[in-house]
């Protein structure tokens, strides 16, 4: 069951955050983006930076060079919509996409705060996506706040 997001607020404390967004089913991604940039601000974050990028599966080069920006980044939020078609493509760009970033985050040390969901259906898209309720977009910027105090912390 799909949960409510919660009401806790976390602040950026001056945190630099990425953003890496498709632009492939933009109707979805773009509401999470929204969803992630309003978070980020009104955690005071001292940076968002949003790099657009064609598919799901260029995400984890993007923040791949992002990560290479030594120093800069509290944590990269990776948002893509990827819908299950009638072969396993999805499936295929959705495994390599969480492997990589998962690769990334590991080798850089900079979290990678994985949304590139892999839904069945457009009404999976428009219930995590479209319905603020629920909205992936939001969750992932305060996971990436909650990291970027987890990390400071370390």
């Amino acid at each position: 069951m799909l949960k409510k997001l919660s009401k806790a607020k976390v602040r950026a404390g001056g945190g630099r955050y990425a953003i890496v967004a498709s632009r492939y089913n933009g109707r979805y991604v773009d509401a999470m983006l929204k969803a992630a940039r309003r978070e980020l601000e009104a955690a005071k974050a001292a940076e968002i930076k949003v790099v657009r990028v064609p598919g799901a599966f260029e995400i984890p080069v993007a923040a791949t060079a992002l990560c290479r920006q030594s120093g800069r980044w509290t944590a990269v939020i990776c948002l893509g919509v990827i819908i299950r078609g009638e072969t396993a493509h999805a499936q295929l760009i959705g495994e390599a996409v969480s492997q990589q970033l998962a690769g990334i985050a590991v080798s850089s040390g900079v979290p990678m705060i994985h949304e590139v969901l892999l839904l069945e259906n457009k009404e999976q898209a428009v219930k995590r996506c479209l319905d603020p309720e629920h909205n992936r977009g939001a969750e992932a910027a305060r996971s990436a706040l909650e990291m970027g105090r987890v990390m400071e912390e370390l």
